[in-house]
């Protein structure tokens, strides 16, 4: 049986304005990627030209550091300046 890797799951605080998209923490990198799509999803922030692109609104900017459009790589990178 494969070992679950801790540190990935361990739960982590989360700034205030990452919790105004995800929800308050602490909670898991995991599942703070996780809601974030559900958010991203929800309000249809997803470029449809450019999938891998990610439209920010007034409340992802504040987490992308006022970037309007992230690639769904760079958005990893800029959430995790968010948790501690």
């Amino acid at each position: 049986m494969a070992k679950s890797n801790s540190a990935f799951m361990k739960p982590m605080n989360i700034s205030s304005e990452l919790a105004a998209v995800v929800g308050k923490g602490p909670m898991p990198r995991s599942e703070v990627v996780k809601a974030l799509w559900v958010y991203i999803k929800q309000n249809n922030l997803q470029d449809a030209t450019n999938k891998r692109n990610i439209n920010a609104d007034a409340k992802l900017k504040a987490v992308f550091g006022g970037k309007e459009t992230v690639s769904m790589f760079e958005m990893t990178k800029l959430v995790s300046k968010h948790l501690s």
